[in-house]
Formats: C-alpha cells, sequence, structure tokens
C-alpha cells in the first residue's frame, strides 16, 4: 500500500494491487490486506509479531548485534552510513527481530525478517541472531519459526554474508537432529540467499498469500534469457503449483495455521539425537570450552595479490583447466556417474568415482568447457536443481560408502533461468548446503575459477576450503554488484576491488585456508604444473582429515561454520 501522508497523519493509503483508496483503520483491522482485491501488503517485522503471536507472549534475545563492515565496504556510501540510516528509518537494529514466544499457547522460538532494513538482506549480524534464536530452541527443545523477507545476501559484506547461508543451515541441521520442528512462512518478497538457504531447508515450508519467492530474481531472469516470464512466475501459487511450498495460506489464517502446526509437533514423543553436541552456553566471543576447541591449521598460503579486476579477467578465462581436465589428470580411474534420479542429468555438474594416490574418493565439480560449443553445451557451469540433486546424491553415496568427497567448484551461480526456478532452484541449493555441513566424511573443497553465490556454496561447505591464486569467490559478481550499488555497470571493476573477492582476501578473513600456487601468468599459460599444483594441494589437506573421527569431524566442519558471527567478525575487524 502507498500512503497518502505522513505515518502520523496517515488516514488513507492506496492499495497498489487495485488503486482502490481506503480507510487507514479499516485496513488495519483487516490485517493490511485491501478488502476490495485481496492484496497482501508487506508488514514491518514487529507488525508481523503482533499478528502471529499470543499478546504479551513475545520476549527478544537479550544480545544485541554486533557492529559489523568486515570488509571496509563503500560504494557511493560508506557501508555504516547505509546501517545508520537503516536504523533511523526502522527503529530497528538490524533486519531481523528474534526471541521467544506463544502461538496458540503453544512456545516457539521465532526470528521475523523486515524488508525495510536494507531489503532484509542477510549478513554476519543477521545470521548470528538468527543462528543464536535456532539454538535457543535447540537448548529449549522448542519448534522454530522463521518468518523470511529478503532480497538475498547483503554485498557489503562480501563472501563473508555468504557464509551464513551455511551457518543457519547447519543449525536448523541440529534441530532436525533433535526431532524439533522447524517452519518457515515465505512472505513477500524471499529471494537469493535467503530462499536458498533457511527459507527452503525446514520441515514445513508455508508462502502467505501473494508472497514471491525464488533464487534468481525477475528482472536477473529477463536479463540473463531475454524471454518473458509466465503469468503468475515465482507467486505462492506458482511455488504451490511446482511442489515447492508445502501450503499458501492467507494472512487471517496464518496463526491458527502456525498453531495447529506447534500443536502437532508438541504431541508426539521426540527422539533422543543419535549424535547431537550439546550447546554450552558462553557469552558473545568468548572462548570455547576445550572439549570443542577448534582444530589448528597450518598458516594459509598467502601470495601478493593483484589488481581484482585482473584476477576476475583470469578466473574467467576460457582456457584455465576446467573440472574433466582435472579428472583425467590430478585424479585416476574416473567413473562418471550421471542423473539426479529424479528426471534429469544436468552437464553443467560432473561428478563420480575416482584415486588419489591409490585411494578411492568421490569427486564432484561444476564443468564449463573451453570453446563456444562447450560452454553452451554445459550452461556455463551454471548448475540447475537437476545438477545440485546430483551432487548431493553422489555425496549421499560416498557417506554410504565411507569414501572421502573432493569438490571443484568453478561457477558464475547457479542456472537463473525460469525452468530451474520451476524445479525449485533455491530448494536444491539449500538442501545442499544442509547436508554437507553433517556429511560424515571428510569433504575439501577447490575453488578453481568463479566461485558464485549460492551456485558455489552449494559444493563448498567443507572441512578444509582451498583456492587457486587466480579463482574469485563472491557473494554477487562484480557486474552485478555495481549495477546495484554504482550508477551504471562501468563500476564492475571498483566493485570487485570492494568486494574483497580474491584468494588472498578470503584468506585474512578467515573463509579460505589454503591458496593453491599457479604458473606464472596464470593456469592456462601451463595446465599441467597447475594439475600438479592442485593435487599436491588436495593430498595434503585431505590425509590429515581421514583419521578424524566422524563426530569429530562433523562438530569441527559445523565450527568452522559457526565461527563466521557476528561477534567473531566483529572483533577480527576490530583488530585488523
Amino acid at each position: 500500500m502507498t500512503a497518502t501522508a505522513p505515518h502520523q497523519e496517515q488516514l488513507w493509503s492506496r492499495c497498489e494491487g487495485c488503486a482502490s483508496l481506503l480507510y487507514r483503520k479499516r485496513l488495519r483491522r483487516n490485517l493490511d490486506v485491501c478488502p476490495e482485491c485481496g492484496a497482501h501488503a508487506r508488514l514491518a517485522a514487529p507488525e508481523r509479531l503482533s499478528q502471529l503471536v499470543d499478546p504479551g507472549s513475545f520476549t527478544p534475545l537479550p544480545d544485541r548485534p554486533a557492529e559489523v563492515d568486515p570488509i571496509d565496504f563503500v560504494d557511493v556510501l560508506p557501508y555504516p552510513h547505509r546501517l545508520t540510516a537503516a536504523r533511523a528509518g526502522t527503529g530497528l537494529d538490524e533486519a531481523v527481530v528474534c526471541g521467544t514466544a506463544a502461538v496458540g499457547r503453544h512456545r516457539c522460538a521465532l526470528a521475523v525478517m523486515d524488508f525495510r532494513f536494507l531489503g532484509g538482506s542477510l549478513g554476519a549480524a543477521v545470521g548470528e541472531m538468527i543462528t543464536r534464536t535456532a539454538e535457543r530452541a535447540l537448548d529449549d527443545r522448542i519448534p522454530l519459526v522463521l518468518v523470511t523477507a529478503s532480497g538475498g545476501a547483503r554485498m557489503q559484506e562480501g563472501a563473508l554474508s555468504l557464509m551464513q547461508m551455511a551457518t543457519v543451515s547447519q543449525a536448523i541441521a541440529g534441530l532436525r537432529e533433535a526431532g524439533l520442528l522447524t517452519v518457515s512462512v515465505l512472505t513477500d518478497p524471499t529471494y537469493g540467499g535467503v530462499a536458498a538457504s533457511f527459507a527452503t531447508n525446514t520441515d514445513v515450508v508455508l508462502a502467505e498469500t501473494g508472497a514471491r519467492m525464488g533464487f534468481a530474481g525477475p528482472r536477473v531472469i529477463r536479463q540473463v534469457t531475454g524471454r518473458a516470464l509466465p503469468e503468475g512466475f515465482q507467486t505462492a501459487d506458482f511455488l504451490l503449483r511446482h511442489g515447492q511450498v508445502d501450503m499458501v495460506v492467507p494472512r487471517h489464517a496464518l496463526r491458527g495455521r502456525l498453531a495447529a502446526l506447534l500443536a502437532a509437533a508438541g504431541s508426539g514423543r521426540r527422539p533422543v539425537p543419535a549424535a547431537a553436541v550439546p550447546r554450552q552456553e558462553r557469552p558473545p566471543g568468548a572462548a570455547r570450552p576445550a572439549d570443542v576447541a577448534e582444530p589448528t591449521a597450518a598458516p594459509a598460503r598467502q601470495p601478493a595479490g593483484g589488481d581484482a579486476w585482473e584476477t576476475v579477467r583470469l578466473a574467467r578465462h576460457p582456457g584455465r583447466p576446467t573440472t574433466l581436465d582435472y579428472l583425467d589428470s590430478a585424479f585416476e580411474g574416473f567413473v562418471e556417474l550421471h542423473g539426479d534420479r529424479l528426471g534429469g542429468d544436468c552437464p553443467a555438474v560432473v561428478g563420480g568415482l575416482a584415486r588419489l594416490d591409490g585411494r578411492h574418493l568421490m569427486v564432484i565439480g561444476h564443468q564449463k568447457g573451453h570453446t563456444t560449443a562447450e560452454l553452451v553445451a554445459h550452461n556455463f557451469g551454471m548448475a540447475s536443481p537437476a545438477g545440485h540433486r546430483k551432487a548431493l546424491r553422489l555425496m549421499r553415496l560416498a557417506a554410504r560408502l565411507g569414501l572421502p568427497v573432493v569438490t571443484l567448484v568453478d561457477t558464475p551461480g547457479a542456472d537463473p533461468g525460469v525452468r530451474a526456478e520451476e524445479q525449485g532452484q533455491a530448494a536444491a541449493i539449500a538442501e545442499n548446503i544442509l547436508a554437507m555441513s553433517v556429511l560424515p566424511v571428510p569433504v575439501v573443497a577447490v575453488v578453481t575459477g568463479e566461485g558464485g553465490s549460492g551456485g558455489a556454496l552449494a559444493l563448498a561447505v567443507a572441512d578444509r576450503v582451498l583456492m587457486l591464486q587466480h579463482a574469485i569467490y563472491s557473494v554477487i559478481s562484480p557486474e552485478g554488484c555495481a549495477a546495484i550499488l554504482w550508477p551504471d555497470r562501468g563500476a564492475a571493476p571498483q566493485a570487485a576491488r570492494a568486494l574483497r573477492l580474491t584468494a588472498p582476501d578470503l584468506c585474512r578473513l578467515g573463509i579460505v585456508d589454503d591458496v593453491v600456487p599457479e604458473p606464472v601468468p596464470a593456469a592456462h599459460h601451463d595446465p599441467e604444473a597447475t594439475t600438479r599444483a592442485l593435487r599436491e594441494a588436495v593430498r595434503a589437506n585431505l590425509l590429515p582429515l581421514l583419521d578424524v573421527p566422524t563426530a569429530t569431524l562433523v562438530r569441527r566442519r559445523r565450527q568452522r561454520f559457526r565461527r563466521f558471527g557476528a561477534a567473531r567478525i566483529g572483533s577480527r575487524a576490530g583488530a585488523r
């Protein structure tokens, strides 16, 4: 709805759906749903809470989010200035409100996102707050309800915002193991990294009437495909027809539907988790107990970084070795396995059984190609939902056979096409991220070229993450970032520098464990030397993981991504 006067004087609102002029008090009584056409206006987080929870039952989490500016990002405005403006405009500390409450007298933990705050973007503080809400649900053994409204990950925090997808997902995995119900309520809009993680990997997914959800936004899809979008594309009814949500619920029925779900969750016997690790309460930033100490790793090599934009160009060079090149030369005896067993075999993802020094393992990677024909045939390395589900099938097979997993990441991002959205792109990525966080075998990921957004993270939730010297890993492409935050796409080189997407940058941020050196001037000038370096790096990082007990391996992997919370990022930024 569009206001026709300042908020404190507002008497009338105009419906964005049918343009009717509506008396504001009548609209409020109707829960901000137009009585003429049924359009659901967006709600602020406090309004949403007042509609959903029992009066007086909401108790906010005690911790305030940490001040975070991990990469000193500046576009036309410094990032801290944008945060200050968002706080002044919304009255909120961050883009989510978290706490515990009762819905129909059934207790739950809630995290409610607010699109008014920087588009509800997922940054380190938001990820930390939602993760703590999930941990509170686990401690109190109550269900978790997430109400999503987001444009995606927060560009101003670079790849650290991307890591929040894994951090929150593994917290949800902990609730799944404990037999606790998780519910997400999709509201308008829910896109990008939020859609491809905790919005779609819960037990039950509800969509409010009028909500839109997808991995890629409609504008991006139109630009990439050049096609007109189907009527009702990515709307709640579209999601229901394509099997991506459990139900579509009008706003007036939402509270009752949640109460019914929470009642059902409390009626059964709850299983004791097989391998749950009790979480000990500690203040933000406090040292971890000795029994869950993070593993000590050798310091990562950090070769001097060149210009970020030049690195982007090298990472995209068509002559760089591809996954199939590495499988032919760095590994032995590759046997490719095809298909997701649901009706598709995506050529942008290849995988199968191979050997490294005689040891059997599962290797999965994005495949681009060198020639135009090869690039087109492999969709430029942009995986469809079938590709992500094929990768998940192979990782689960590796887990059953007790084989280590090596992933080779080289993608500009997941497939942004209409068909991919129809087949559940966001949910496919979300399920990979969640499954990898608990995979009971060693996982080593290598970013060999482009590591683009959630499509890259879907193969990179690993015990050790490596990058080739001239590879990149980012929450968004420099061109995409420039188009949103700068006046034109000509600012892509400037955006590349601001995003901190190079291997040395990501080593300093703790996202990457080691840098694999490339021959001078880059990998495509000497593919054989690059292959030898990659083989040696995988061997050196995989061997120490083979003797780690399974429970310890999973716990350490979870700790690895949990440390990307706002408190720890804030302390690193302060030290810098």
